[in-house]
This record gives C-alpha cells, structure tokens and sequence, in this order.
C-alpha cells in the first residue's frame, strides 16, 4: 500500500517562506513524477509544481514561477516544494501527488496516489 505523507505548511506573513515535504512509504520516487497540488476554498485542485525524478525536468504553474522550487532527495524518498515570497492567494491546502500514468503533469488525472494535504495560509 503506498502511502504519502505532506508536511511544512503553517500560518506565514505574506512576503515569508515555508518548505513542504512529501515523503512515500511503500513506494519509491526515484523512478516517478511528483506533483504538487493546491486546492483553495470554494475552488477546484490545482496544478503547482511538478518533477520528474528520473530526469529532474520540473513545471511550474506561471503564478509559482520564480517563487516556488521543487526538488527531490532520492536518498530520502522526499520530494519538497520550497516556497518563497508567499502572497494571500498562496492560501490553501498542499497536496502532493506520485504514481504518474503519463501525459500531462499539470493534470491531477495522471496521478494514482495523493496524500492527505497541509495547509498553507498567509496572512497579509
């Protein structure tokens, strides 16, 4: 059974940083592309960050760019999104996403595992 697990999110002022990690247990990543997903209240999921972890290709959603990075640590089946300069409409709960079908990253479809999600909320 695989499992992931987000972690880091928390209350921050607007222009502050925080780091998120997703880790999997029963799985590997080391072969896979992680996704990172948001979802703000009253708003459907959507695509923020993506890496491939086999040729560490990443994609980022255009309002992410240049604040957020997305990494991995293979010696610790961690995938983290560091992110910076964090604005109110950063708000919502961060989800990390493994077992990529193919095609596009940016979709939440090609995806077969997700985890339970943390918070992000900024105040300003």
């Amino acid at each position: 059974q695989v499992q992931l697990g987000e972690s880091g999110g928390g209350l921050v002022q607007a222009g502050g940083s925080l780091r998120l990690s997703c880790t999997a247990s029963g799985s590997t990543f080391s072969r896979d592309v992680v996704g990172w997903f948001r979802q703000a209240p009253g708003t459907e999921r959507e695509f923020v960050a993506a890496i491939d972890c086999i040729s560490g290709n990443v994609w980022y959603q255009d309002s992410v760019k240049g604040r957020f990075t997305v990494s991995a640590d293979s010696t610790k089946n961690t995938v983290f999104l560091q992110m910076n300069s964090l604005k109110p409409e950063d708000l919502a709960v961060y989800y990390c996403a493994a077992g990529y079908f193919g095609g596009a990253p940016n979709r939440p479809g090609t995806y077969k595992y997700w985890g339970q999600g943390t918070q992000v909320t900024v105040s300003s």
